[in-house]
This record gives C-alpha cells, structure tokens and sequence, in this order.
C-alpha cells in the first residue's frame, strides 16, 4: 500500500522544513563549510546520512506517492535529528495502515460527558481536533471564557486564541501557550489533509493574524501534553496558574479530549 496522496504532500513539506533548519554541523558534518545558498542541510547531504539514494529522498520531499519501509523511515528521522513529537508525526503521516478518520462538527457530545465536567471543580471543556468548544463546566465560563457568548460557527479554540482580544488579555503567558497551540494545531492539519475545513481555517488565521502566521511558518509540531497556562482571573482579580491535563474519550470518539485546568500548587515559573 502506498502513501495517500494527501499525506505524502503533508509528508514532504514536514521533510523539507526539518532539513532546511537543520545545520550542517548539528547533523555532524563537520567537512561542511564556506558558503552555502541552501538554508540548512542539503537534500544530497540527508541522504547520505540516511543511507538513500538521492532521487529518492528527493521524491520522498516532492510527496511522490511511495511506500518507504519502516527502516527508511527511521533512519531519515536519525539524520534530521528529529524530536520525539517530530518523530512521533513523520511516523503518522507515513503510516500506510493508518486510516483517515473523518472529522464531523458535532454541535453536541454526549450528555454523559457534559455531566463529567459539571461535577468539576476545576475549569474543563471539550473540544475535537478542529479545537472546536463542544462543552465546557460553569467553572471554565467565570474563570476562563464565557464561550456561550459566541455563535456556535465561532466557537473554535484557535481562533479564539488569535482573534479574540478578551481571551488573549485574560491568559499572561500567551506567546509560550500559542506557540505550543500552533504546534498541536499543525499535527491535525497534516493529519487531516484532505479536510477543507482545516485549509480554509489556516488561510483566514494567516490573513486575521500577523502573529499566527509567523508561527505557521515556523512549522513547529507538537504532541498534546500537560501544559502551563496563566490566567489572569476576573474572580479573585491576580495571575492564576494552572496545568491543563487532556484526556481522551477511547470509547466511541478518539478525536474529543477532556480539558482540566488543574491549579499549580508548587512553583509557578516551573514547566510541564
């Protein structure tokens, strides 16, 4: 079985934009030097290091559809050095066995979740890899936002982030908690390639937002993890930290996450 299309073009830009920021001397290439016109490594020098042919990995980064075996794989992600989330998402977009899972836009989920977060102290919401707000407990509304506020075709998590001035006043560390957004986003939009809503969502982003498109163009990727965030609270009135936990529901819908704003009792300066 060979790479669908889709993700064999999200599979050659992530390619592309690892080897153009990577050095020629964090790769170990010492002898590189002089003059160079090629922003990182070259597609001649990852090769080597990979241990395949030039025209190859050349296809590999035009999005060719091709089936690379697992060994290939892991060896162009020794030669880029890559992360363990870069790791982890070169490894899903080359998976041939991996199926696209279409995304719906529930206006509801099920009202046993809804009920989840209502016993919750903390602030929790809801939301599908669009990042849409599908729910959220009284806690979320007075603490973090009131999202009923908004139309429903509104209420999606990263353009709130970028777009919404009462949002962006309300969380301190915005640009360390929008880079890590942007990075997660990113690993969606690869992922779903062939989902129009992620493209058009990206175009409007990069035409509302100067600062999302500087990070778009960074192509940073990042798996959800347990992530600081400091609200500045409108009900005690001073910078509260919290540690947002993600789960997520296995039973029926992989793609919904639970949200808890967990409070940080230990050092506030300290991250996840």
């Amino acid at each position: 079985m060979t790479v669908t299309s889709s993700k064999a073009k999200a599979m050659g830009a992530f390619l592309k934009s690892r080897r153009e920021r990577l050095s020629p001397k964090d790769a170990g290439l010492v002898f590189a030097n002089g003059q160079r016109k090629t922003p990182g490594l070259r597609r001649e020098e990852v090769a080597v290091l990979a241990g395949v042919s030039v025209t190859y990995y050349t296809w590999l980064e035009q999005g060719r559809d091709l089936t690379p075996s697992r060994d290939v794989i892991d060896s162009i992600a020794k030669a880029l050095r890559l992360s363990p989330a870069e790791k982890s998402h070169l490894y899903q977009l080359w998976n041939p066995h991996a199926a696209e899972i279409p995304l719906s836009a529930p206006a509801a989920v099920d009202p046993q979740m809804q009920k989840i977060i209502d016993q919750l102290a903390y602030p929790s919401h809801i939301t599908n890899e669009r990042t849409e707000v599908l729910a959220w407990n009284k806690a979320a509304q007075e603490m973090f936002f009131d999202f009923a506020s908004i139309p429903v075709q509104e209420r999606y998590f990263i353009r709130l982030l970028f777009e919404d001035t009462i949002m962006r006043r309300r969380i301190v560390n915005i640009e360390e908690f929008s880079r890590y957004s942007v990075g997660v986003f990113r690993t969606y939009y690869d992922q779903h390639r062939d989902d129009p809503w992620f493209e058009k969502t990206v175009e409007q982003l990069i035409q509302n937002s100067s600062e999302f498109e500087r990070m778009w163009k960074q192509y940073d990727v990042q798996l959800k993890k347990v992530k600081r965030i400091t609200i500045q609270s409108p009900v005690v009135h001073q910078s509260v930290h919290y540690d947002i936990q993600s789960l997520v529901n296995l039973t029926d819908r992989p793609d919904i996450h639970i949200c808890i704003y967990t409070p940080v009792t230990d050092d506030p300066t300290a991250d996840c």
